[in-house]
């Protein structure tokens, strides 16, 4: 089991939500911790990203609750839920194609309203943990590599400053190679305190980074095991398929 000394970030319990009169998640209970990785996974329309996006705000919570830093923040508007700490990197690698990898970089620190030389500061923080970036300041988004746009879209989230990062499907339609880096740098976010909600259809790119396991089945968790528990990935793909009861 988790460490129950610790108190994690966000909880979930018994979340219900969807898009209008369309329910989605019909029961979702979750933990994340600072410094740990909650890796979200199932199949394709399991309920996932829905998930997600009533954490953040964007998906209305018809029933259950969710917790942020010991605060009910269910009916709380999403640019408050980012100030208040919370970054959601969407699928798809969400970036300013126009803009240069720099102004990406520094209107993600609007948000927070910070001093140029703090917004400053975090630009080269970023550049730090990304040095392709870096490299690549000036160069125009849109003409990056899916990979690097990735890292970008995170990039962009951190400038904020937040202590719970939700990332959705990082690792999509990147080369195994690229997918490894970018759970990399997840692993060296982690370590550094951030709190990390992780959805992913690879599961072994997941896995490699993840502290805790929650599988979702038609909107309703059907498994939820600290990762250290889980000896065999055949237990997961049962969870996958509704094996598991």
């Amino acid at each position: 089991m988790s460490d129950q000394t610790a108190t994690p970030l966000l909880s979930l319990r018994n979340v219900q939500s969807g898009y209008g009169d369309l329910r989605v998640v019909w029961d979702v209970s979750l933990d994340v911790w600072p410094g740990k990785v909650t890796a979200l996974l199932g199949r394709n329309g399991a309920g996932k990203t829905s998930t997600l996006r009533a954490i953040s705000g964007l998906n209305r919570v018809s029933a259950g609750t969710i917790e942020f830093d010991g605060r009910d923040i269910a009916k709380v508007a999403p640019h408050r839920r980012v100030r208040q700490g919370m970054a959601y990197v969407q699928e798809g690698k969400r970036v300013f194609h126009r803009q240069t990898v720099e102004q990406n970089l520094i209107l993600g620190g609007y948000v927070r309203r910070m001093r140029r030389s703090a917004v400053r500061e975090e630009v080269e923080r970023i550049y730090d943990l990304f040095p392709v970036l870096g490299a690549k300041r000036g160069l125009l988004a849109g003409a990056m590599s899916g990979g690097q746009q990735q890292m970008l879209a995170i990039g962009q989230a951190l400038m904020a400053k937040p202590t719970l990062l939700l990332l959705d499907e990082p690792s999509g339609g990147l080369a195994p190679v690229i997918v490894g880096e970018v759970m990399e740098r997840v692993n060296t976010l982690k370590e550094a305190g951030l709190a990390v909600l992780l959805v992913e259809q690879a599961v072994d790119a997941a896995m490699s980074v993840a502290d805790h396991v929650t599988v979702l089945d038609v909107g309703r968790v059907v498994m939820d095991a600290d990762a250290g528990e889980i000896d065999d990935r055949a237990v997961i793909r049962d969870a996958y398929f509704g094996r598991v009861g």
